[in-house]
């Protein structure tokens, strides 16, 4: 089944009525909805009933030979056939307007079926025998295709002209094939002279032709369980039929059948059926699809349906061959019939495959939501044109600041904003380069050929060609990209280095500030890989302990007394000597390693801490917390095993958070700190006064200290009446929060003067001493423990 056709064929759930089998009943409007009133359904209960209570008469006339049997039988089916004409009008009256015309089809389809039997009797009682007039074979001929016309009009059969080919190609094929088999069984032993006339040959087709069309029943009917229940009633019509005129056609042929056979009942019956069809429902409609889920495939006895009587056709013509060596013609004429049905199904297979290598080429190499290039396509076209001589150029485009597009907006807006912006970029280039989309919002252009405009040239209309229009002016969207430029060269080696370069100076645009493009220079190259290798440094530093902590001590501003220290992560690399924490924590933020080493900080800073638990000045330690640790459940777990390990009260203890960390807490954020502050560890706020500070989030936060930047403190010392009212209002806002202060960055005795006068009681800087190690650090310990202080 082609695709189209295989998606087309999924259907909804059924209603309970439809699945119980049950006619339906009750609705008042019998168009739209296909039910009928209780009014309505009485007479056709009744004239069910008379039906099926005529074909039963019949049955017993037929079988116990009485008199008058011939024109019983013909009466019988001439009477059950016309109410199944009616009855299919009907049901086209009732139903939707998809399955009028199937309805009306097959009511035409009985229609001449009963004129060809009204003509077959009426021949028969002026002419005295078995008619085999044109006229009748005919008519028949016509219902027959009628029937099938409508079969391939029910809501599962396939809706392209190519699917409808092969469905009439399969039941041609099916009915072909039993041509030398019927020949094989019925009619090898028959004298030929009883064949010869060619309406009576004619005759012979018709259990094939009622074949081909329960065939086609068999691929209309979908993919679909369970099966819509009239299709199921019309194939037990079918094949009613089809046993019947099998039967009607090997009596004939021996000359062992006469009118008012018991055979006669069937045609009765196989009408019947179709009458009991008219009373299901029709099928429900999808008004709300489910396109998440895939279209059944068909099972593979269907697929395999026209070809599993070939086989049995090629034995039965073998078989069929004469003493002589000749094959009857009728088998050979099949035989040539069938070789053609097959040459042309397997031509339709071909064009089918060729139309799906060329979707399957253009899902792979084409962006679905875009239409542009994709990745795949994209290192193609790229290496394609590395390997012919000429200069050639990638640009690569990163949209700035998409991700808040579709967090304000949503996805299905951000769908759409991409795809203009995708149009707009297509017509910037121009022809002048190939732009594909590599995924998410990152594009590439590739630029070759010494006619195609320089590559800066084409940047800059790509910048243009983003500047937002009136109406994104109005929405507040404002797209705009950072894009990197690479040219090949020498120092390339394939086309990896290449796009890794242009990924390197799209990333320095958006370091630069963004909407606007860089060209990979060898100092930005060499910038990049020392980065990269920097990052791969601090991965094994990790793991193999080369980081260190300092404490900087926190001092009473009363008495000099150090009451608490800070612990500060140091990288003693290898090869590039200590390194402080601006040059490795951004980028182990950056890579997820803060949390990492946000633990091992904390284990050993409460490990160090334990040193400290028998001075009497009681002295805590400080930890710094990045804000993806404090975003994570486990933060709690990490903390108190911290000091349980290290045999420490919980107060002693004190998280250090910035404000930017704190504002981009949630709920959940907020009751994790108040579970710390209840265990009776300490929070404190640090940096304040840079961040986005709000009033607001101090009534939330469960935090015990404050610490005004350094950048207030430092100037303290340039007599900044701004910076001195600024830290004398930090002061009094922590002391209505019960909060207590600590001032950062004291280096001089005249900030030390300042902040001790301004009422802080704690500070911290170069002042009282520099951030060392745990010997240094206990050494201030015993001299604030022997009354000297560090005032």
């Amino acid at each position: 089944m082609p695709p189209q056709d295989l998606e087309q064929a999924s259907a909804c759930a059924r209603p309970a009525s439809a699945d119980r089998g049950s006619p339906d009943r009750g609705s008042p409007d019998r168009r739209r909805t296909g039910r009928v009133s209780s009014g309505s359904a009485r007479p056709r209960r009744v004239g069910l009933l008379v039906a099926v209570g005529g074909v039963l008469l019949l049955t017993v006339w037929l079988a116990a030979a009485l008199p008058g049997a011939t024109l019983a039988s013909d009466l019988g089916a001439l009477l059950v056939s016309g109410w199944a004409v009616m009855a299919c009008v009907g049901a086209a009256r009732r139903q939707p307007a998809s399955l009028r015309r199937f309805w009306t089809l097959l009511a035409a389809s009985t229609g001449l079926a009963a004129v060809g039997r009204a003509l077959w009797a009426a021949q028969r009682l002026t002419g005295g025998e078995l008619p085999h007039i044109a006229l009748v074979a005919a008519v028949y001929l016509t219902g027959i295709l009628t029937g099938t016309v409508a079969l391939l009009c029910v809501l599962t059969a396939p809706r392209s002209p190519v699917g409808r080919a092969r469905v009439l190609l399969d039941g041609v094929i099916v009915g072909l094939a039993l041509v030398p088999i019927v020949w094989v069984v019925v009619f090898r032993d028959v004298d030929a002279a009883a064949l010869a006339d060619p309406v009576r040959t004619l005759g012979l087709f018709f259990p094939m032709l009622d074949l081909v069309q329960l065939t086609v029943l068999v691929a209309a009917a979908g993919t679909t369980r369970p099966v819509w229940r009239p299709m199921t009633m019309i194939a037990g019509s079918l094949v009613t039929r089809a046993l019947a005129d099998t039967a009607y056609v090997a009596l004939a042929a021996r000359g062992d059948y006469v009118a008012g056979h018991l055979l006669d009942v069937c045609w009765p019956v196989s009408y019947l059926l179709i009458v009991a069809a008219t009373w299901y429902p029709p099928p429900p409609v999808c008004t709300d699809p489910d396109d998440t889920a895939d279209a059944p495939l068909p099972p593979w006895w269907q697929v395999a349906l026209p070809y599993l009587l070939v086989g049995g056709a090629i034995g039965a013509v073998m078989l069929a061959r004469k003493p002589t060596g000749q094959t009857p013609h009728l088998v050979f004429v099949g035989m040539l019939g069938l070789l053609a049905a097959l040459a042309v199904r397997q031509g339709l297979a071909a064009q089918q495959n060729l139309w799906l290598v060329a979707r399957l080429r253009t899902l792979a190499y084409t962006d679905q939501l875009t239409g542009l290039p994709n990745r795949l396509m994209f290192i193609r076209q790229l290496r394609r044109a590395l390997r012919v001589e000429g200069p050639v150029a990638v640009l690569m485009l990163d949209l700035d600041g998409f991700k808040q597009v579709n967090d304000r907006f949503g996805h299905a807006t951000g769908d759409t904003l991409l795809t203009r912006l995708a149009a707009r970029m297509r017509s910037a280039v121009d022809g002048d380069g190939i732009i594909a989309r590599l995924g998410g919002d990152e594009f590439a252009v590739l630029v070759d050929g010494e006619q195609s405009a320089p590559p800066e040239r084409l940047a800059e209309r790509l910048l243009d060609a983003l500047q937002p229009s009136d109406g994104e002016e109005h929405a507040g969207v404002h797209p705009s990209a950072s894009i990197g430029i690479a040219e090949y060269g020498p120092q390339h080696t394939s086309h990896t280095d290449l796009l890794r370069d242009a990924d390197i100076a799209m990333y320095a645009a958006k370091a630069a500030g963004k909407s606007a493009y860089r060209v990979c220079t060898p100092e930005l190259r060499e910038a990049a890989v020392s980065r990269a290798e920097l990052i791969a440094d601090l991965r094994r530093a990790v793991d193999e302990g080369q980081l260190h902590l300092e404490f900087q001590p926190i001092v009473d501003l009363a008495t000099g007394a150090v009451r608490s220290a800070e612990a500060l992560v140091r990288w003693r690399h290898p090869r590039l000597g200590l390194l402080n924490p601006a040059r490795f924590l951004p980028l182990a933020e950056e890579t997820g390693l803060i949390v990492q080493i946000d633990r091992w900080v904390i284990h050993e800073a409460c490990r160090a801490a334990a040193t400290w638990r028998d001075r009497p000045t009681e002295a805590t330690v400080a930890v710094n917390i990045a804000a993806a640790h404090l975003r994570r459940p486990d933060l709690i777990a990490t903390v108190t095993a911290a000091t349980a390990a290290a045999g420490l009260a919980p107060r002693t203890l004190t998280l250090e958070l910035t404000e930017s960390a704190l504002i981009d807490g949630s709920e959940a954020v907020l009751e994790r700190l108040r579970q710390l502050r209840e265990l009776g560890i300490r929070i404190a706020i640090d940096d304040f006064g840079t961040g986005y500070s709000s009033l607001s989030y101090l009534h939330r936060i469960p935090a015990t200290e404050l610490k005004i930047d350094r950048s207030f403190v430092a100037r303290l010392d340039l007599d900044d009446d701004r910076a001195y009212a600024t830290v004398e209002m930090v002061t009094r806002l922590a002391n209505a929060f019960d909060l207590s202060v600590v001032a950062e960055g004291v280096e001089t005795e005249r900030q030390h003067a300042a902040v001790a006068a301004i009422g802080c009681l704690h500070g911290q800087g170069y002042r009282y001493g520099r951030p060392g190690g745990l010997v240094q650090l206990n050494s201030l310990l015993g001299r604030a423990e022997s009354g000297l202080t560090l005032t």
